[in-house]
C-alpha cells in the first residue's frame, strides 16, 4: 500500500449471511477491535441488515455499505433497491459487479456500468469488482479480461467521479474456494489495473484510486498481501464474519 497517495480500505462483504440481530452482535464485537484502525473500515451487509448495522455503528469508525443497487431511481424492478433508498438511511458504499452477481444473476459490464454511474450520481462510493475466471487465467488472457472490464465498467465515469470509486480485484477462482492468488500475483494484476486507469485518465488519477484484493484474503495472508505497493486493502468474504479474524486483517492494513 502507498498511503501517501491513497486510502487503504478493508471492506467486509457479508454476502447472504446474518439476520439483523446477528448483524448487531457482530458489529458490536468488531467495533472495539478496530477502533484505532489506520485504514477505512467498511461492512457491506444484506439489505435487511442495513438499518440495524447503521444503528450499531453510530459513533464508531465503521462505515456501512450495501451489496448492490439498481440504476433506476424507482420503478417496476421487483426485488431491487435504489440508490435513494440506500442514501436516505445512511449507507455510504455499495459493492457492484461482484462475480457472484455476474455468475448467478446475469450482471454484465453494461449493467455494472449503469449501476456505477447511478451510485456516483447519488453520492455513494461504489466498490467495483473485476476479475478473471480460472479458465481465462489458464488461457493467459487475464490482462485482456481485466482491461475490458475496467474500460466498460467505468465507461463515462469522469476523472472527478473516479475519486469516489474503489476497485476490487477478485480472481473468480479464488473466491470462496480457499485458494488465494499469491501476493505477487495479486500485485501484478492490481498494478495492471492501475496502469489501465492511467491510460483511461492519467497517472495522478490512477495513483489516487484504492485497489483492493478480493480473493480469500484472511488473517493468515493479509500481512503479505497488503505489503505490496498496489494492493490497497481487501474486500473480505468469510473472514469478515468472524470479529477477531476481520480485526486482524484491519490491523495488517493499519501498519
Amino acid at each position: 500500500m502507498d498511503k501517501a497517495k491513497r486510502k487503504a480500505i478493508i471492506a467486509g462483504n457479508w454476502k447472504m449471511n446474518k439476520t439483523p440481530k446477528e448483524a448487531t452482535e457482530l458489529l458490536n464485537a468488531i467495533a472495539p477491535l478496530v477502533a484505532d484502525a489506520d485504514c477505512e473500515v467498511i461492512a457491506c451487509v444484506p439489505y435487511v441488515d442495513l438499518a440495524a448495522a447503521i444503528e450499531a455503528t453510530k459513533g464508531t469508525n465503521i462505515k456501512i455499505g450495501a451489496e448492490n443497487c439498481h440504476w433506476a431511481a424507482s420503478g417496476a424492478f421487483t426485488g431491487e433497491i435504489s440508490t435513494g433508498m440506500l442514501t436516505e438511511i445512511g449507507v455510504e458504499y455499495v459493492v457492484l459487479g461482484h462475480s457472484e452477481r455476474r455468475q448467478y444473476f446475469g450482471e454484465t459490464d453494461e449493467t455494472v456500468n449503469k449501476r456505477t454511474k447511478a451510485a456516483l450520481a447519488a453520492g455513494l462510493k461504489p466498490i467495483v469488482c473485476v476479475g478473471e475466471l480460472l479458465w481465462e487465467r489458464e488461457c493467459n488472457i487475464t490482462e485482456e479480461v481485466i482491461a475490458r472490464q475496467i474500460k466498460l465498467d467505468l465507461w463515462d465515469v469522469t476523472e472527478e467521479e473516479l475519486k469516489n470509486v474503489v476497485i476490487a480485484y477478485e480472481p473468480v477462482w479464488a473466491i470462496g474456494t480457499g485458494k488465494t492468488a499469491t501476493a505477487d500475483q495479486a500485485e501484478e494484476v492490481c498494478a495492471f489495473i492501475r496502469a489501465q486507469l492511467a491510460k483511461l485518465y492519467n497517472q495522478d488519477a490512477a495513483d489516487a484510486v484504492t485497489i483492493q484484493y478480493g480473493g480469500s484474503m484472511n488473517d493468515g495472508n493479509a500481512d503479505e498481501l497488503v505489503s505490496k505497493t498496489n494492493v490497497d486493502g481487501g474486500l473480505i468474504g468469510g473472514a469478515s464474519l468472524v470479529a477477531e479474524k476481520f480485526a486482524a486483517i484491519v490491523k495488517a492494513a493499519s501498519k
